[in-house]
């Protein structure tokens, strides 16, 4: 994590365990660091010593070699093992010179011999801290270079923290709500978390709950036998069941009515599912991922979510920045989006630099999204070469007008937009004949979206 002035900032603050049992020396400490804001803790003995470090994650620890019980050589040996990243700082007194030695070999950072200045000892913490701040700054740096899924793409400060998030929790097993404005990219998300999972080499299977007609999405999920309603031709899975070993990704779960809501919490919880129309259940074993772009806690004051199947989905939560705060992505994000489908424009000057101004001073409202439709209207219209402000539709060209002033924002139906929009979907559907499923894929939407597109514009003889 950085701040604004582009310096890392670690995840948690400082903390130092003091292991002394003589008070003065205890409140010295306090003292001299009582404006450096570390969190202090202190014991005045090893046993007391060993059951906060059960409790509490110390960094950093000040032991003195003369302890009553268990002594400070004895309570390094035991914590060491246990607890390889603490940094020590031995105290001995005069005579204990060959003890602070063998504790330096046993994994002691330093140590300091009684009596001695406090500034001496305030260099030496500081020392630790620095260390210390190296440490976490390694570890979050290592979290991004094990980030390796492409498609997320993005170096902005938003994403490197989305990237670590991801790279954390991915190989765990906990349940994970993705929220995000509408065209963030929280199928994107979700698609790198079972990546970065344990079930990689196993199912991602998505279940579109605003796509699904209501009446037979309980059919979709849970899967029924033949014969078990009119149409039931043959035996289905289920989208669950076809997850098995894998990863569930509802999309827009805000979407599924409450009776849908109840026999999903049911299969959560019980750990299988029983097809409709069968005597028997199945046993399931998936990871549960859910994405919306309501605010759930509103939902279930509402009555609109069942409040049991909010808490079992969000044990974790993670959030997708929208475009406007990422906008140093931009740049990157309209090269990849370009390469990946299908530009011929020559790599490194894709992009003039008054385009770019206008791509990156635009507000996006429609996210990723937005930018990735646009980009593919321009592909599929066949403008290649260097990718320039009259390239694109007159809402974004204009977005400075000769005042250098911004306009709006906002896109009408019935402008220009829908018009460029209409022509990219007639041109991919004649590029494949008609072909509505590859047509889907080329302008990177649903089928379902693709049919009320064709809808919407009239398209026809196609």
């Amino acid at each position: 994590m950085e701040d604004n002035r582009g310096m890392f900032v670690p995840d948690h603050i400082f903390t130092l365990l003091v292991v002394d049992d003589d008070p003065l020396f205890q409140r010295m400490i306090k003292t001299i660091f009582s404006e450096d804001h570390y969190i202090i803790h202190k014991a005045e003995s090893g046993e007391e010593a060993i059951l906060l470090m059960t409790k509490i994650k110390i960094d950093a620890a000040i032991i003195d070699l003369n302890l009553p019980g268990i002594d400070g050589m004895k309570l390094l040996k035991i914590i060491k093992p246990i607890y390889p990243d603490i940094m020590i700082i031995m105290l001995t007194g005069q005579g204990n010179i060959q003890l602070a030695v063998e504790a330096v070999k046993a994994g002691v950072v330093d140590f300091l011999q009684k009596p001695f200045p406090q500034e001496e000892l305030r260099i030496r913490i500081d020392k630790l801290y620095q260390m210390w701040l190296l440490k976490e700054e390694n570890t979050q740096l290592k979290s991004v270079l094990k980030f390796d899924y492409e498609a997320l793409v993005g170096n902005s400060v938003p994403m490197l923290e989305l990237k670590k998030l991801i790279a954390r929790v991915g190989p765990t097993n906990t349940s994970i709500l993705i929220q995000g404005d509408t065209g963030t990219g929280k199928e994107l998300v979700a698609k790198a978390v079972h990546y970065h999972s344990q079930r990689r080499n196993k199912p991602f299977v998505v279940v579109d709950c605003a796509a699904i007609s209501s009446t037979v999405i309980e059919s979709e999920l849970f899967g029924h036998v033949r014969g078990s309603f009119t149409g039931a031709i043959d035996s289905v899975k289920g989208l669950i069941r076809s997850a098995d070993g894998g990863t569930l990704f509802f999309d827009e779960i805000g979407e599924l009515d409450l009776a849908v809501q109840a026999k999903l919490l049911r299969v959560l919880q019980e750990r299988e599912v029983r097809p409709l129309g069968s005597p028997r259940t199945f046993p399931i074993n998936v990871r549960i991922l859910a994405a919306t772009n309501r605010n759930l806690r509103i939902e279930v004051e509402q009555g609109r979510f069942r409040e049991d199947l909010f808490y079992r989905i969000q044990v974790l939560t993670i959030e997708v920045p929208p475009l406007r705060s990422r906008k140093a992505d931009i740049a990157m994000l309209a090269e990849y989006i370009l390469k990946k489908n299908g530009s011929t424009r020559q790599e490194g000057g894709n992009i003039a630099s008054e385009t770019l101004t206008i791509l990156t001073e635009y507000n996006w409202p429609g996210n990723v999204r937005e930018l990735e439709n646009i980009l593919i209207c321009v592909v599929s219209l066949g403008k290649n070469g260097l990718l320039l402000p009259e390239d694109l539709p007159p809402l974004y060209s204009s977005v400075r007008s000769d005042s250098g002033s911004e306009i709006s924002n906002e896109v009408s139906e019935s402008g220009s937009l829908a018009d460029y929009e209409k022509n990219a979907i007639i041109n991919a559907l004649n590029l494949f004949n008609g072909n509505r499923r590859k047509t889907a894929e080329k302008l990177n939407i649903g089928e379902a979206t693709l049919y009320r597109k064709i809808k919407k514009y009239e398209i026809t003889g196609i």
